[in-house]
């Protein structure tokens, strides 16, 4: 019988030398998918470089959603801050090297995964055939094993190793917050963790194909953002003060994240001078920003210029 729909597939059920035996055709199990005949085969690929950068592309998002809330409500004054910064990268480098210890295989810090082909392999609850119009075949599984489990499974030693460890710190060196103060950033972790499981769940295989640009639109728009808002418009502004540039080489990182996500480096030698833009927007901006300064526009205004 022919094996109906864009997932299902025959799972091998027993094999002595050239003998295979198949079953009917159906659910691959997991960590398999279904090739060009039909037949379900193991997830035995290693993870392409911009797979890769996929999975650091979602580890980052609670990193950096850690950061600034760390920073929204620890006050200027605050020395606690730059120890809840390292404690939260702390946290999510030991989920991330925690996440890849228990996926197959088993205990080293590698992966095995399925190739993606396209954007429907992140969905193949949508491709469940009906052959008689009638009754449904579920041929529901993971396709792009392990890419789509193992960012919750992140999550997961995410929340995990917060609820352990921070409020401990928070509790022995926030002493210049108020008590209702302390724990907000901990909190808001409690909200945007459901909200990136929901985006992963939802949207995971639309944010494979779209993060790289996500990173650099988002990049451009805070560091453009943060510059404006405190007020640096020239070099000098940019030295005087260190978390300047350490704001702004984490942007510079962001950039080269999202070209090097762009260009896949499948052709080194052409993709490589690309990094050579990462400077540009900063130096845009301080070039052109004393011709956009508020005042001077009004004065000009003013004198009818």
């Amino acid at each position: 019988m022919a094996c109906l729909g864009l997932y299902c597939g025959k799972t091998l059920l027993f094999k002595n030398g050239s003998t295979e035996i198949y079953g009917e055709c159906g659910v691959c199990p997991r960590g398999q998918r279904t090739n060009a005949q039909k037949y379900c085969q193991p997830c035995t690929e290693s993870p392409e470089l911009y797979d890769w950068l996929y999975l650091g592309f979602m580890a980052m998002l609670p990193l950096v959603l850690h950061w600034f809330f760390i920073e929204w409500y620890s006050g200027k004054k605050s020395s606690s801050a730059v120890f809840q910064h390292i404690t939260a990268l702390f946290e999510c480098t030991m989920a991330a090297i925690i996440t890849l210890l228990v996926s197959d295989p088993v205990g080293v810090l590698y992966i095995h995964s399925c190739r993606v082909l396209m954007l429907s392999d992140w969905y193949t609850m949508l491709y469940n055939p009906s052959p008689d119009y009638v009754t449904t075949v579920h041929c529901t599984h993971e396709a792009v094993y392990p890419l789509y489990t193992i960012v919750f499974i992140y999550y997961a030693f995410c929340l995990v190793l917060m609820m352990l460890l921070r409020p401990l710190l928070v509790k022995k060196i926030a002493c210049g917050l108020g008590k209702s103060d302390r724990f907000k950033s901990i909190y808001a972790a409690l909200y945007f963790f459901p909200i990136l499981t929901v985006l992963q769940a939802v949207g995971g295989g639309l944010l494979y194909y779209a993060f790289p640009y996500i990173i650099l639109v988002l990049s451009l728009v805070t560091l453009a953002v943060y510059m404006s808002a405190s007020e640096i418009e020239n070099c000098y502004d940019l030295l005087v003060r260190k978390k300047r540039l350490i704001v702004l080489f984490s942007h510079w990182l962001l950039h080269a994240y999202g070209i090097i996500s762009i260009s896949r480096v499948d052709k080194l030698e052409q993709d490589l001078p690309l990094l050579a833009l990462v400077p540009t927007p900063a130096l845009f901006y301080l070039f052109t920003a004393k011709f956009t300064e508020p005042s001077r526009i009004l004065s000009e205004g003013a004198n009818g210029h």
